[in-house]
């Protein structure tokens, strides 16, 4: 047995670093799939489907949010926490834990398990990763802990003692995580956060929540170290920080003049419909919940959601979609064509041009999976094509949001947002690079020849 254990062991030590996490990923998902299937993880006390297990695990470990039953209805309280496990486990990286884990038995951690830290972490350098790792798990565990004592103040008076921490300690993970995966038919089924959407203190707590684990670790880092002062903050700092407050603020102005006195809005007041702009803006960049019902949203606000969810958050958090350092980096190439620039600059930096290549890759392999996804979806199950980008993107980017349909897919529809939501959580980039042969880059010997663009 200790044979076989070890040839297992030398064969994953044996693999590159992007494989292991592709595949450690995978693995997870697997195992927990075969868990949730379990009597013990339903309420009704039968097995689940595999596909349905299959579905839930890999939701819950790429904190997409995405459901094909109710989790409080259908789930057990096993089944419950193995799910909130998989959101902690996928928000901040299994391999993250792991180290964390070797750290307390005081085990040595080889230069593989550092390097892959690094690349789950989103880290520049392999040195001082265990002291990186250590801070994001504190950091974690804190904002979380916080954000439970802070739920939990509307959670108790309407569910009692025990049932209120547990609801704000599952609320709490699955908002830092980005996950958006709820209990809250609870109160009224699949209402997610709609029951509480005058709750001020309530929704601007699963905000913040949002906001802080969708900036990433190491900008949290960084803001600590400098102190706040903005001057002194990393490029990518800055980068990440100016354009997740544009991105929010604006989402929230065009979400409040598309919506305010619609039918999803109701009887909102102007304050609510504002709070209510803003949360929809801050949830559709990465996390899921929602506060108006979703289907009762005009095409303009879908479509503007959609933009959202494409972008997403930061690198190095628990966020998907092609990234805040992507979007910016794109979005300043535009002045790059106009002022005759041979590079992209921002706060007063030149960005290098392998940046510039990889956004463009990977805003092309986004949209290459997403339009290709939704227009199959759309031919097989014969769902309005809007619907589809909205469903396909949210899984794409991991994120969660769902104007409804998912549950009523094919099996086929299913799998495909399955594989959609993995390789958003893994990473696009990441998965090409993983099936890939390495290679040096070559300089191409072929004469150059301009063409017509545009």
């Amino acid at each position: 047995m200790r044979g076989v254990l070890n040839s297992i062991l030398s064969k994953i030590n044996s693999l590159s670093i992007l494989k292991q996490i592709t595949f450690g990923f995978g693995a997870v998902i697997l195992l927990a799939s075969l868990l949730l299937m379990l009597p013990i993880s339903s309420r009704n006390g039968q097995w689940t489907p595999y596909l349905t297990a299959l579905f839930t695990a890999t939701t819950s470990t790429c904190v997409t949010g995405l459901t094909v039953v109710d989790t409080y209805t259908y789930w057990s309280l096993f089944g419950q926490i193995i799910i909130l496990l998989l959101i902690q486990i996928g928000g901040v990286g299994f391999i993250t834990l792991a180290i964390s884990a070797l750290t307390l038995t005081k085990k040595k951690i080889g230069l593989r398990q550092r390097l892959a830290a690094k690349e789950i972490s989103g880290a520049s350098q392999v040195g001082g990763i265990v002291k990186t790792t250590r801070f994001i798990i504190f950091g974690t565990l804190l904002v979380e802990a916080i954000g439970s004592v802070l739920l939990s103040f509307s959670f108790i008076p309407k569910l009692g003692f025990l049932k209120g921490i547990y609801f704000a300690i599952f609320h709490s993970v699955s908002a830092f995580c980005n996950a958006g995966i709820d209990l809250m038919s609870s109160f009224q089924d699949g209402s997610s956060l709609i029951t509480m959407q005058s709750d001020f203190f309530f929704i601007i707590t699963i905000m913040s929540l949002i906001i802080l684990g969708g900036l990433g670790f190491l900008v949290w880092k960084d803001v600590i170290e400098c102190k706040f002062r903005f001057r002194k903050f990393r490029l990518q700092t800055k980068i990440v920080i100016a354009t997740t407050f544009g991105l929010i603020l604006g989402g929230a102005l065009l979400i409040y003049l598309f919506e305010n006195g619609g039918s999803a809005y109701g009887e909102l007041s102007q304050s609510e419909s504002i709070l209510a702009s803003f949360f929809q803006s801050v949830t559709t960049r990465t996390a899921g919940f929602f506060s108006v019902n979703l289907p009762l949203l005009k095409d303009s606000t879908v479509l503007i959601m959609c933009v959202l969810m494409f972008i997403g958050g930061s690198p190095g958090s628990t966020a998907g979609g092609i990234k805040t350092t992507s979007f910016a980096v794109l979005f300043m190439s535009i002045f790059l064509v106009f002022r005759k620039k041979q590079n992209v600059e921002l706060f007063k930096r030149r960005i290098s041009k392998d940046a510039v290549y990889s956004a463009c890759c990977l805003m092309m392999l986004f949209f290459v999976l997403i339009i290709s996804s939704c227009t199959i979806i759309s031919y097989v199950d014969g769902v309005p094509i809007l619907y589809c980008l909205f469903e396909c993107t949210s899984a794409m980017a991991t994120v969660g949001l769902s104007m409804g349909i998912t549950p009523e897919l094919s099996n086929i529809s299913k799998v495909i947002l399955i594989i959609l939501m993995y390789i958003g959580r893994v990473g696009a980039l990441t998965m090409l690079m993983t099936f890939t042969k390495k290679s040096e880059k070559i300089e191409s010997k072929y004469i150059e020849e301009k063409i017509i663009v545009g």
